[in-house]
């Protein structure tokens, strides 16, 4: 089983470039080669080494390698928070990766006093967030700072021993 650990800022590349090879892959089943290559093509947003520097994204790593990573936007005094990433590499899909890190991502939420979590699924994504036990909300067109909008599915799960 892969180890986790907090990201660091120095993560940064290697997050990108494992978001965006997942993004190439997982979400071709469900998103125009257009909108795909337009997601891809934006850079890392100008708010990620922040939100790595506070402590709120999680990799996991086997023998040295990332295999994926989430992170979750932490805001002091709120009683929710926003999933703002989950993604692990294609080769690595299917071993549980995902899950352990978003019940970390959990457990972190929890200790900070959320009682609630929230994101916005792409639609490739909704069924991993069901059986994490996510609830889908609604429907909706994320506006991408690329741009675009990617159809996704906004999705909330109310948390255990807040």
């Amino acid at each position: 089983m892969p180890n986790q650990r907090r990201a660091e800022p120095a993560d940064l590349a290697a997050l990108w470039d494992l978001r965006t090879r997942a993004v190439r892959t997982t979400c071709a089943s469900h998103y125009a080669k257009d909108i795909i290559d337009a997601w891809c093509a934006a850079p890392p947003p100008e708010k990620l080494p922040g939100l790595l520097a506070a402590g709120g994204a999680l990799v996991a790593e086997e023998d040295g390698r990332m295999l994926g990573f989430a992170i979750l936007k932490l805001d002091a005094g709120k009683d929710e928070g926003e999933v703002d990433a989950v993604f692990v590499d294609p080769s690595h899909q299917g071993r549980g990766i995902a899950m352990r890190l978003l019940s970390a991502l959990e457990a972190m939420a929890v200790e900070q006093g959320m009682r609630r979590l929230f994101l916005s699924a792409s639609l490739n994504a909704v069924p991993f967030y069901q059986r994490a036990g996510f609830v889908a909300v609604r429907k909706e067109m994320y506006p991408h700072r690329s741009g675009i909008g990617l159809e996704s599915v906004f999705m909330e799960k109310m948390l255990a021993g807040a």
